[in-house]
């Protein structure tokens, strides 16, 4: 078994000082023509989170907050994996690992840690208690950079069951939203004999043919919804999947480049009422981007589109483990219960909720917390 080494973010004054560099060098584009966000980004907007990012912003502090909770590296494949695991005092707690996607980062789950580590904090009880394990995926954050083709989601969810096993979870649940949802479910599919069951914020099924005669509302206004992310949002998928090296360039050079591509996702995918600061902090924002700037994941994180793309809706396959599902209303697909229900034949959790996005954990970590909780006592 590979050894697993503490690890905690430790940035080098140089690099912040190149980081505001760059900051201060920036060449902006000409400004949007519309008055709203449909050309993407608007320039007054980045203009604004540049001079805080340059004159405000305190990375140290914000490290500080991300290192408080107990940092590993290991090798899992090959690939050197950097994760949080943090133990619960409570004995029985269950193991449970939450992956995230793209753009999304570790820091996605600093709110809910505290709640689903220490239940009876946070209002829970001693059979709400987690042990968790957040890994960062190949090519993201701390994690290490694939130098060669094939770390596809199925790899990835081998590689996470591995984890968990080296860890000492011979047992343990699983959790994800966006690619975090993808790995998990192929965690389902492969069904490996360590998983006892899946929990998703994005589960990606198709509808159900036998459906479309009679479809409810909540399923129609998933249809509109896919092809409004099919027409408007998918460009940055189309180009990640098919040139990822491409637009590496860009976003390994400029910071503000790479915070564009970031925070315009959080803006269309968050239930933030026209604006991302609605629901996080400039802070929070540019916490994320530090994942990808600090360790120049660009390229790296966008290559896991060009490896997976048209190999990632595995949900096809059934998974006979139990599963829960949290449908969150500005998700960019929201699967109806007897779409999932398809492809998941022990479906023992479905709710619809009434406020929250992409970023679950991150937009609403009382609700994601309570999901989490409901989902597991069911299993």
């Amino acid at each position: 078994m590979a050894e697993i080494s503490p690890f905690k973010i430790e940035t080098l004054d140089a690099v912040i000082d190149d980081l505001k560099l760059r900051l201060g060098m920036t060449r902006w584009p000409d400004e949007e023509t519309p008055d709203d966000w449909s050309q993407g980004i608007p320039l007054s907007y980045m203009k604004e989170i540049h001079q805080y990012w340059l004159h405000d912003y305190d990375w140290k502090t914000r490290e500080g907050l991300l290192n408080k909770w107990d940092g590993f590296k290991t090798e899992v494949e090959g690939l050197g994996i950097h994760f949080l695991h943090i133990k619960s005092h409570i004995e029985g707690a269950k193991p449970l690992i939450l992956t995230h996607g793209w753009p999304g980062s570790i820091v996605e789950f600093q709110k809910v840690i505290g709640p689903l580590t220490d239940p009876l904090a946070h209002g829970g009880s001693e059979e709400d208690a987690f042990h968790l394990v957040c890994p960062t995926l190949p090519g993201y954050g701390f994690s290490d950079k694939p130098d060669k083709p094939g770390w596809k989601i199925e790899k990835i969810a081998t590689a996470w069951n591995t984890l968990m096993v080296n860890l000492g979870y011979e047992a343990y649940y699983a959790q994800g939203g966006d690619w975090g949802s993808l790995v998990t479910n192929a965690i389902g599919v492969q069904n490996l004999g360590n998983c006892q069951g899946i929990h998703l914020n994005m589960p990606i099924v198709p509808p159900d043919p036998e459906t479309m005669d009679d479809l409810t509302e909540q399923e129609q206004n998933a249809l509109v919804s896919m092809q409004f992310y099919q027409d408007h949002d998918s460009g940055y998928s189309k180009q990640q999947s098919t040139r990822p090296q491409t637009v590496g360039y860009g976003l390994a050079d400029s910071p503000i480049g790479q915070a564009a591509w970031i925070i315009e996702k959080f803006y269309q995918w968050m239930d933030c009422d026209g604006h991302p600061e609605n629901v996080v902090s400039k802070d929070e924002l540019l916490d994320n981007v530090m994942m990808y700037w600090l360790p120049d994941a660009g390229a790296s994180s966008a290559r896991l589109y060009w490896e997976s793309f048209g190999n990632a809706t595995q949900s096809t396959d059934p998974i006979t483990l139990p599963v829960g599902c949290s449908i969150f209303p500005k998700e960019i697909f929201r699967a109806s219960k007897r779409w999932a229900s398809k492809c998941y034949t022990n479906l023992v959790h479905f709710e619809t909720l009434d406020k929250g996005g992409h970023f679950a954990a991150f937009e609403q970590p009382e609700i994601f917390v309570e999901q989490i909780r409901d989902c597991f006592r069911k299993m």
